[in-house]
């Protein structure tokens, strides 16, 4: 494990656990109540299920849309990036799908890639566009790879960032206050201020480095991925590194009862780490 400062986040001599290696390409996970995690293989097209208690991994739901970023609402729901026809899910405990965006003003979305939910309910989503090998789409329908909000029971995204060149890893503050957004396609990671509109503003750029997918944990530190994952502080300090040299890291996140796990989605693979910290979704 290479650090570039001293911390306290993790036994440096460990190296994270396989759980699995039987997927295409792992992303999207996401915590539930209870600490399992849910984690998308989306050219399989399924959302599989990892119960920390028991060890026990299972397809949640076959047919998902080519589901990519995950999150959950406060009800339980799954919140998902189904990017197969540019629409945006909610997928109860059941497995019963509805559909909260199917498009923008009658044009398709490029392909809506991770979200995260605020305090009201509202949906901060990143939607680059990503040639994907199953669609019969060979070009954008919208102007650009922006950043929408959804209002809570609205249909309609509203461009909330629209100066990125392809955003795709989001994540947000536990009160609210601030958002985090990855410009993959410019390697740079942002922080804005939430107004009480839901719009953005106050951009600062916190390090010169992309994301796939992002979380924090009770120290306010950054997670973010790509070729491993890299922990930057707050202010933007690179605290350390937990490398994978063999696969692409998608997604990251704290699961298990605790919220002291730290679940790595890494292409093909799935891992875990133990931490001293917590997460805080």
């Amino acid at each position: 494990m290479a650090a570039t400062a001293q911390h306290n986040l993790f036994d440096t001599s460990a190296k994270p656990t396989l759980i699995s290696n039987q997927f295409a390409f792992t992303e999207g996970c996401s915590v539930a109540k209870n600490g399992d995690v849910f984690f998308t293989d989306q050219p399989n097209d399924k959302i599989w299920k990892y119960e920390f208690e028991s060890g026990k991994l299972s397809v949640f739901l076959d047919k998902a849309g080519r589901s990519n970023g995950t999150y959950f609402d406060k009800k339980g729901n799954l919140i998902t990036c189904a990017d197969d026809k540019g629409e945006l899910w909610s997928i109860s405990p059941k497995g019963k799908v509805t559909v909260l965006v199917t498009d923008l003003e009658g044009k398709q979305m490029n392909g809506p890639n991770d979200v995260w939910l605020d305090l009201k309910g509202g949906i901060y989503m990143t939607d680059p566009y990503y040639q994907r090998d199953y669609w019969a789409r060979k070009k954008k329908e919208l102007d650009g790879e922006h950043v929408y909000y959804l209002p809570k029971g609205s249909k309609t995204p509203v461009k909330v960032c629209g100066d990125l060149k392809q955003p795709n890893g989001i994540v947000g503050t536990p009160d609210g206050k601030y958002l985090y957004v990855s410009d993959l396609g410019a390697q740079k990671t942002y922080r804005y201020l939430v107004n009480k509109d839901a719009t953005l503003s106050e951009k600062t750029l916190l390090f010169n480095q992309g994301s796939d997918g992002m979380t924090l944990d009770e120290k306010g530190n950054i997670y973010i991925t790509g070729k491993g994952v890299t922990i930057y502080s707050p202010e933007g300090k690179k605290i350390a590194v937990i490398p994978n040299k063999d696969n692409w890291t998608g997604n990251v996140v704290f699961g298990g009862k605790n919220r002291d796990i730290l679940f790595i989605t890494a292409s093909k693979s799935v891992y875990m780490l133990k931490m001293k910290v917590k997460g805080v979704e």
